[in-house]
């Protein structure tokens, strides 16, 4: 019984949490957020961008350094 009332309490909390924590967002915020995993990626930020019709603010990957190879440690 005492692990039910715990296990309650537990998902009381983790929502009460999540609830806290995006008060503040907007939908808007939200929404852009969500398109983020697109962003470094220019074809596939457009393919998204004809699919859903929502701006994804894409930037070009970064390119590497001369004399910056893979370093194993």
């Amino acid at each position: 019984m005492i692990e039910v009332v715990l296990n309650v309490l537990g998902v009381v909390g983790l929502w009460l949490a999540v609830e806290y924590c995006l008060k503040q967002q907007t939908a808007e915020s939200l929404d852009e957020a969500s398109l983020i995993p697109f962003a470094d990626d220019p074809e596939v930020a457009r393919r998204v961008e004809l699919a859903t019709g929502k701006t994804v603010k894409a930037v070009a990957p970064e390119e590497a350094k001369p004399d910056w190879g893979n370093l194993e440690v």
